[in-house]
C-alpha cells in the first residue's frame, strides 16, 4: 500500500502513473491550495488542465483535486482518491477508489460525460497498478541486494 500511496500523493508528478499526462508544473510550494499546470498528451479532447490541490491527508491516504481551468470541457470537476489496505490472494495490497463530480457539458448527456471520465479514471488506475507493482518489486530487489 505504501508504494500506491507514494505515487498517488505526488500532486506534482501525476505523469508518473497517469498515461495521458505528458508534463506537470506546480506553481507554488507543495501544499493545500497549490496549483499545477498539466499538459495532456494527444488523443484526448484537451491539451492543458489547471488543477488545484484541495486535500492531502497522509494519515488517511486521501487526495482531493479540483480542476480550475484548461482547454477542456470538464467544468466544476472535483475528484477524491482514497487508498485503503486490502488483502489480495493472501498478499497485502491496496484498493484505490476515485470518486468525482462534474458538470455535464452542453451538447453531452450525463451518461456520455460519466463514460468519458470513468474511462480516463480506469486507465489511470490500471497504470497505477502497474507502476505500484513495479515499485514494490524494485523495493524487494533492493532489500535482497542489501543482505
Amino acid at each position: 500500500m505504501r508504494d500506491v500511496w507514494s505515487a498517488v500523493r505526488r500532486f506534482d508528478q501525476p505523469q508518473k502513473y497517469k498515461p495521458f499526462v505528458s508534463r506537470c508544473i506546480v506553481r507554488d510550494d507543495f501544499k493545500i491550495g497549490s496549483v499545477r499546470e498539466v499538459n495532456v498528451k494527444s488523443g484526448l479532447p484537451a491539451t492543458t488542465s489547471t488543477e488545484m490541490l484541495e486535500l492531502l491527508d497522509d494519515q488517511e491516504h486521501i487526495l482531493g483535486i479540483k480542476i480550475v481551468g484548461g482547454d477542456h470541457r470538464l467544468k466544476n470537476y472535483s475528484s477524491v482518491i482514497t487508498v485503503h489496505p486490502e488483502i489480495i490472494d493472501g498478499i497485502p495490497g491496496a484498493m484505490v477508489i476515485e470518486s468525482f463530480v462534474v458538470d455535464v457539458p452542453e451538447g453531452n448527456t450525463q451518461d456520455e460525460t460519466c463514460y468519458f471520465v470513468n474511462a480516463v479514471i480506469n486507465c489511470n488506475l490500471k497504470s497505477l497498478a502497474v507502476v505500484s507493482e513495479r515499485m514494490a518489486l524494485q523495493g524487494r530487489f533492493k532489500a535482497v541486494d542489501q543482505f
